[in-house]
């Protein structure tokens, strides 16, 4: 038994996976951006931050490593509206992927900054400057310098991820392809092509992130 492949009714509904695809990387930076801005945040507070803080934040990062995507997807989206807070499904899914994407980047930049050697600290010290100093200027950079590589992995798997929002009709690059083959009846082209236009973002967002992070984050020329 041959199988025939037809690409062309795939292909010819290119807008669709065109608009799913910058859907999926819009997502993805916004992801990213508030994402690891809240992951270093948490991070501080659970390598150096004051004591009251440390379970609050403790007890998210738990909650969001040990529970199932989906099931944050499908609070936030169906269960915060019965609490009178409703949102469209695109911010539904961003502020899911930015929580989830932090309580993950907050265990990587603790690590980061628990390897602070002791002596780096007491010469910040020395200098006179204060806590945010140190923190921002001493401490920060060399610590996400060497949690990079992890952050960026982190980040791919969270625009796989996104995948999971087509359940609540997100309109990224899987909701597309579901649909692009429901319209066709050509599942295996177009779970083909998705798997495709998947791999170049995975790449680019890798690539961009690299070139991105010694620039400008971490400070290596």
């Amino acid at each position: 038994m041959t199988m025939a492949f037809d690409f062309t009714s795939v292909l010819n509904q290119w807008p669709l996976l065109l608009s799913g695809m910058l859907t999926t990387l819009l997502m993805t930076v916004l992801a990213t951006g508030l994402g690891l801005t809240l992951g270093i945040a948490c991070g501080w507070s659970r390598a150096q931050g004051p004591r009251w803080l440390k379970p609050v934040v403790g007890v998210y990062i738990e909650v969001f490593r040990n529970t199932p995507y989906i099931v944050q997807l499908f609070f936030i989206f169906f269960g915060l509206p019965a609490m009178g807070w409703k949102m469209s499904a695109l911010t539904a899914s961003v502020m899911s992927l930015v929580l989830n994407l932090g309580a993950y980047a907050a265990e990587i930049t603790r690590a980061g900054i628990e390897s602070t050697p002791r002596s780096q600290l007491e010469a910040a010290q020395s200098l006179a400057l204060n806590r945010w100093q140190i923190f921002t200027r001493v401490v920060l950079p060399p610590a996400l310098a060497r949690v990079w590589p992890a952050l960026v992995s982190q980040v791919i798997i969270i625009m796989f991820v996104s995948a999971v929002c087509s359940q609540i009709y997100t309109e990224e690059l899987s909701y597309s392809a579901n649909l692009i083959a429901s319209r066709s009846f050509r599942n295996f082209e177009a779970y083909i092509v998705a798997t495709v236009l998947y791999l170049g973002l995975a790449v680019a967002v890798r690539q961009g992130l690299n070139w991105f992070g010694p620039r400008f984050i971490f400070g290596r020329k």
